[in-house]
């Protein structure tokens, strides 16, 4: 085993490198549509993904977001969305091949059909269970309400790249059901029937090793940071190292 720590824009960043690679991703693209929401790490995903077709150029990241967690000096509104969301560019629609500028979810979610994707990130994972979710702060449920409809009413496929920064313990169903309460407040908490897609899974992506979390945190910007343990032969772990390196100087997510 050789142990790696990687940052939370680092994590991020494998996430995105593994999907814009990833051989169902790249049959989507070429022939049916990938949706990907905003958010912070499905920015980095779509950064990639139109770094692939040519089009990154037109992408900013930085207000590709739709609900974040920000530190308490700085204001949201109660849905815990940015204050000023007048440049948002809304999410990355590509059909075949052609980034539908400038489309929501909201705009296309009733022509997505079997076989298509959708990418929409989570506030909470149970890696031990591979169980996602997501915090809701709109009334009428969001996004993912939204998303489920066609999701299970027609088959798309639904992948959930999440951090392992992300992780929780426990059943996030029991979670939920107490979080959702009527006599409780703040956020709801959605548990989400896709696929998850961590860190770990990147790795085996990326280089064909298997790794796992041995230990997470730390300080000076390490803040959020994990320790993944990779066990492979001496060519995956060379890639890996090599991976990781290539992530390094990744900075830290800026507003």
């Amino acid at each position: 085993m050789k142990q790696f720590c990687l940052t939370v824009s680092a994590g991020k960043r494998l996430i995105a490198r593994a999907l814009s690679t990833h051989p169902d991703i790249k049959v989507i693209l070429e022939s049916r549509t990938l949706v990907i929401l905003a958010g912070t790490t499905n920015g980095y995903i779509a950064e990639e993904i139109l770094n692939t077709l040519g089009m990154g150029g037109a992408f900013n990241r930085r207000k590709f977001v739709r609900g974040v967690t920000l530190p308490p000096k700085l204001p949201t509104t109660e849905t815990g969305r940015l204050p000023d969301e007048s440049e948002f560019p809304g999410d990355v629609v590509i059909s075949k091949g052609t980034w539908m500028k400038g489309k929501t979810i909201f705009d296309v979610v009733d022509t997505l059909e079997s076989g298509d994707v959708i990418l929409k990130g989570a506030n909470a994972l149970d890696a031990e269970r591979r169980q996602a979710a997501i915090l809701i702060g709109h009334p009428r449920g969001g996004t993912i309400a939204s998303i489920l409809q066609v999701v299970l009413g027609k088959r798309v496929r639904l992948i959930l790249p999440v951090g392992l920064e992300k992780r929780i313990p426990g059943d996030l169903n029991a979670i939920a059901n107490r979080v959702n309460a009527p006599d409780s407040q703040g956020l709801r908490l959605w548990p989400a029937p896709g696929e998850v897609f961590t860190e770990i899974d990147a790795i085996q992506t990326l280089t064909g090793a298997s790794a796992e979390l041995v230990a997470a945190g730390g300080v000076g910007g390490a803040e959020g940071c994990i320790w993944l343990g990779v066990e492979g032969t001496r060519e995956q772990l060379q890639a890996t190292s090599e991976l990781i390196q290539s992530l390094a100087k990744e900075p830290p997510f800026e507003i």
